[in-house]
């Protein structure tokens, strides 16, 4: 229950405490919570904070955190250090660090006469998903955003939006939250995109806004051009911070990424629409075919929005 308090603190702070990772933290004590917390801007890690909050009741304590303590030295001392030092008894992890530099504090904690147990828990890691790709292979987490009728179609004569209002509001919250926003050249020379975020809350600003292909840009465009190999131009952009990329290009970028085995996440947003002609689908042709998990699917007005990972984080 208590690792399930500590996921909702995190869930409530996303982006908080960004580039670093939003993490959220709960000290147990005799059935009674007794600290809480999550990552600040700039200043203590969760777990910190709820043990700062729990003072002398820490000692014998069990401790709820979304991502394993850092057992190294960075901006802040060790959180494995302050656990230990607080006397808690028992510490249940939600998902490991896949930070190199960071990771370990499972066995550092083990090796203090720490109780712990790692759950490893999907909503942890999902939580953290851009966080932990760029953190671990050095890219963007790499999301594709489509909107399509049921049978498929992603343009249609004569119309300009396939879904409905309430979607296109999420996709501007999405543009919101992503570092970077992407098309390839053949959306720029069609549609001309602006890739902003309109609106809605920007907490981090704009986020930069690409074409990947062969230019040369229109003139006015804002666009930034990357035209080299993919795995280049998104080890670029990791190099430069970018954690999150969003491609809202069409099915040729979406296949490129995919062939590339650069793209993560895929959210397609289903519209209430059926037989309007022969347009594009939402994918081309692919070389090989792909398992994806975590299937879900939830209503965003008169859409539905499914989502999939091929690669879960």
């Amino acid at each position: 229950m208590s690792l399930a308090r500590a996921l909702e603190l995190a869930g409530a702070a996303a982006g908080v405490a960004y580039p670093k990772p939003t993490v959220g933290a709960v000290v147990l004590a005799d059935g009674e919570v007794v600290g809480e917390g999550v990552t600040e801007a700039g200043g203590r890690h969760a777990e910190v904070v709820a043990l700062d909050q729990a003072g002398a009741r820490a000692r014998g304590s069990t401790l709820f955190v979304t991502l394993e303590p850092c057992a190294h030295q960075g901006t802040t001392p060790p959180c494995t250090e302050r656990v230990l030092g607080a006397g808690v008894a028992r510490v249940v992890v939600g998902s490991r660090d896949p930070n190199p530099e960071a990771a370990g504090g499972v066995d550092v904690l083990r090796a203090g006469g720490v109780e712990v147990e790692l759950i490893d828990s999907p909503e942890a890691r999902a939580q953290n998903e851009a966080w932990r790709v760029w953190v671990s292979q050095g890219r963007p987490f790499v999301t594709y955003k489509v909107a399509a009728t049921l049978d498929g179609r992603i343009a249609l004569p004569g119309r300009r939006f396939i879904s409905g209002e309430q979607s296109r509001r999420l996709v501007h919250e999405l543009r919101a939250a992503s570092d970077a926003v992407a098309v390839g050249m053949g959306t720029v020379r069609s549609d001309a995109p602006r890739l902003d975020a309109r609106e809605v809350p920007l907490p981090r600003g704009q986020p930069r806004r690409l074409a990947f292909g062969r230019g040369p840009l229109p003139p006015g465009s804002g666009l930034e051009l990357r035209s080299g190999p993919l795995r280049s131009e998104l080890a670029a952009l990791a190099a430069e911070g970018v954690q999150s990329l969003l491609l809202e290009g069409g099915p040729t970028l979406a296949g490129a990424f995919i062939e590339a085995d650069l793209l993560d996440k895929i959210l397609v947003f289903v519209a209430p629409l059926l037989g309007f002609g022969d347009g594009p689908s939402l994918l081309p042709r692919l070389g090989s075919g792909r398992n994806l998990s975590h299937l879900g699917a939830r209503r965003v007005g008169e859409d539905v929005l499914l989502q999939a990972y091929v690669h879960a984080p």
